[in-house]
């Protein structure tokens, strides 16, 4: 992007484009909100996608409404799996970034919580370092699901690619106490899957999210 197209990315990322920003970020609290408490509802969380059908559960745990109090941009619901629930596997969309370094094409597989294998097509070196890094950092910290649908691209920016509307993230390492999360780790590395290609979440069975777009 143009320095000038760039300005305009953030701007709307952050809806300071809107005629009320501050009405816009309320209005999106509010949905947030709606999708926090169904989920907090339900027990287990499927993820459906290219090369990934992976489980966890959720029960017990509290959602959180990452509505713009905390991260700017913001744009998510988050919530700490229970630790040893994850089965099955995982292909990140988008290329990841660790303190400037990065790998492509990640993919994890786990077994009751523990990733057990891994890949990368480029940057497994790093996988391997930090995967080792303490006993926390091989099980998922944080799932969360992006919600800013104003963030349509990927720039490896974080705060701004983990809100990416249409997209899912899974944090391996360290979670977030308030949401129930009991893993520690000097580790918190989010990746993220898009889900706008006819991939789908579901929560005890029932979809609530197919092909990018929320369906409650």
């Amino acid at each position: 992007m143009s320095l000038r197209d760039y300005e305009d990315f953030v701007y709307r990322a952050m809806m300071i484009d809107k005629p009320d920003p501050v009405a816009a970020w309320r209005e999106l609290s509010e949905v947030q909100q709606r999708y926090c408490d169904y989920l907090e509802a339900h027990d287990e969380i499927r993820i459906e996608a290219l090369d990934t059908e992976l489980t966890l559960s959720v029960k017990g745990r509290k959602w959180i409404n990452s509505d713009g109090h905390f991260n700017m941009p913001d744009g998510e619901v988050f919530t700490g799996p229970v630790e040893t629930s994850a089965n099955g596997y995982i292909r990140y969309t988008y290329p990841t970034v660790w303190l400037g370094r990065g790998a492509e094409d990640v993919r994890l597989w786990f077994e009751d919580g523990v990733v057990v294998r891994w890949e990368a097509r480029e940057g497994k070196e790093l996988l391997d370092e930090l995967f080792a890094m303490d006993d926390g950092a091989r099980r998922i910290g944080e799932f969360a699901i992006g919600t800013n649908y104003a963030i349509p691209t990927f720039t490896k920016k974080i705060l701004f690619d983990e809100k990416i509307g249409g997209t899912c993230h899974l944090a391996v390492g360290m979670g977030f106490p308030k949401t129930g999360s009991q893993n520690k780790s000097a580790l918190h590395w989010d990746m993220i899957c898009d889900l706008r290609t006819g991939a789908r979440l579901s929560a005890d069975g029932e979809v609530f999210h197919e092909g990018g777009v929320w369906k409650i």
